[in-house]
């Protein structure tokens, strides 16, 4: 009987769990401030693959805005293999430590890959960035999460419910702390269900972006922050993305972003 009672308990929580999975949506879904030119980047090398991400997303913002940003107000501050408590957020936060002219006026946050493979990960996760948040309020700067990408074969650890552990823990912090959270996780998942053999993760590791994942987050990224879609965009790194790559990765990119905060671009 104690069994039963105890496996009818088990079998109730994890329902709920998958239906706060299934159902878990933002509750912020704009920046305050839609044009935004100094922006800070911190993160792993999921952001400094491929030229770094902050790059791309510049190179859309500045296409988008019509004028080119002073790049020493827009920053990247990466650091290899690193979860969101290896980053001492004082140091970056204060601008002229990193050569800026102006402080920042939006921190993006991206979490380490294993940050949400247990509870007491996830709970030291929320608890850092709650910290981080609030020292980036402080400085007059608006927050925004950058939500990873899930694993994939050949990596060890790939695990088909990893996306949705990833989801839960990045809207449930977004929501706490009344930041946006950016899609970027949703739209690997979203553009792998329509074209399963298209290469968003390095072929050899399964974990850091490709150049076609790095441009999918970017745009992602470009559209989550100024609410305007990424099908507009020319920019193709230099003519090393191939024209139906661009339409493809855009138009999931525009997608995952319309569906996730419930707006029209």
């Amino acid at each position: 009987m104690q069994y039963l009672t105890l496996l009818f308990f088990f079998l109730t929580v994890n329902s709920i769990y998958s239906d706060q999975l299934e159902y878990l949506e933002p509750k912020v879904h704009s920046l305050d401030n839609s044009n935004p030119e100094r922006i800070l980047f911190v993160g792993n090398s999921y952001l400094y693959y491929n030229d770094s991400l902050h790059n791309h997303v510049r190179r859309m913002l500045e296409e988008s805005y019509g004028h080119e940003f002073d790049t020493g107000n827009y920053k990247s501050v990466t650091i290899s293999g690193s979860r969101t408590s290896h980053h001492n957020i004082d140091y970056p936060l204060n601008h002229v430590n990193l050569g800026a002219e102006k402080p920042f006026e939006l921190v993006i946050l991206q979490g380490g890959s294993g940050e949400s493979n247990t509870i007491e990960e996830r709970k030291i996760f929320a608890q850092e960035v709650d910290i981080m948040i609030k020292k980036i309020h402080n400085k007059g700067a608006e927050a925004a999460l950058y939500m990873i990408h899930a694993y994939v074969e050949p990596h060890e650890d790939t695990n088909p419910n990893m996306i949705k552990d990833i989801k839960k823990m990045y809207i449930d912090v977004a929501n706490k702390n009344k930041v946006l959270v950016m899609p970027v996780g949703i739209a690997f998942e979203n553009a792998y269900k329509e074209k399963p053999k298209v290469q968003l993760h390095k072929h050899y590791d399964g974990t850091h972006p490709s150049l076609l994942g790095t441009y999918l987050a970017a745009a992602v990224v470009f559209s989550s922050i100024t609410q305007v879609s990424p099908k507009n965009i020319e920019y193709n790194y230099f003519d090393a993305i191939d024209d139906s790559d661009i339409e493809f990765l855009q138009k999931i990119a525009h997608e995952t972003v319309e569906d996730f905060y419930g707006i029209d671009l």
